[in-house]
């Protein structure tokens, strides 16, 4: 009895010494939080063309310049569906009537009434927007305001950017993680940003066309459109590009 009174002693303490150790070992690691950006862009063929069409009337009498302005707006509309391809997107994007003034003298005076009615067109149909121009120009429009190409929001190449910039910000982490001895445990914060450079057109109105698309009667639109060939229009190649910030939170030694 004696000598297991003297061992019980001494096993504690082996267990305690056990003990202390295990704890030692099981220091609690570090965490930090890190930022990280991924990049990546591409060149991708634009999917749509975005045409911005105006039909400019002026006229002594304002009920007489909106009559005027609402007909040329109708028949360049129908023109417009029927060369913009399969399924085109045109809308009214902007109308006005203002009056026009004559400053001179004492008292600015009311000379006459300007209606504008603008024509937003989106086609997928890329190939036909240089006939789309003339038809409308033909039917009324007396104003090019802008042709774009552009990508929508649902093209495979917005995604594809996108993925590749967040397999960058990822690799980035995994590389910071493992050169302070540990792993990367979790995504913190994630922000997406990029756009899509608009295309170097290769093809412009030429000088008559630009003639007759800003002519203001309906005997010199006619005239040059037997005179002039197609409106030479062509889009270019848009440069995707995504961008990612992560905020990584990393499990490190101490």
């Amino acid at each position: 009895m004696k000598s297991k009174r003297h061992l019980t002693p001494l096993l504690l303490s082996v267990l305690l010494v056990a003990f202390v150790g295990a704890c030692a070992k099981k220091e609690p690691r570090l965490t930090t939080r890190v930022l990280v950006t991924g990049e990546s862009d591409l060149k991708e063929p634009p999917d749509t063309a975005v045409v911005v069409l105006s039909v400019v009337t002026q006229n002594k009498a304002a009920l007489e310049a909106q009559q005027q302005n609402a007909r040329k707006s109708n028949a360049v509309m129908q023109a417009v569906k029927e060369t913009a391809g399969a399924n085109p997107e045109v809308e009214t994007s902007d109308y006005s009537l203002q009056p026009q003034r004559d400053y001179y003298g004492s008292m600015p005076r009311i000379v006459g009434y300007e209606a504008r009615n603008s024509v937003t067109v989106r086609t997928g149909t890329l190939d036909q927007v240089g006939a789309l121009i003339d038809a409308a120009t033909r039917a009324g429009a007396n104003s090019v305001e802008s042709v774009n190409f552009v990508l929508r929001e649902s093209n495979p190449a917005r995604g594809r950017t996108l993925a590749e910039a967040t397999k960058q910000a990822l690799a980035k982490a995994q590389s910071m993680a493992q050169a302070l001895g540990g792993r990367v445990v979790r995504v913190v914060e994630e922000q997406e940003g990029g756009f899509v450079n608009r295309p170097t057109t290769a093809g412009e109105l030429d000088e008559r066309m630009a003639a007759y698309a800003n002519a203001n009667t309906d005997s010199l639109r006619m005239s040059a459109a037997k005179q002039s060939p197609r409106t030479p229009v062509e889009a270019g190649a848009l440069n995707v590009r995504s961008q990612v910030q992560l905020i990584v939170e990393i499990e490190a030694q101490p």
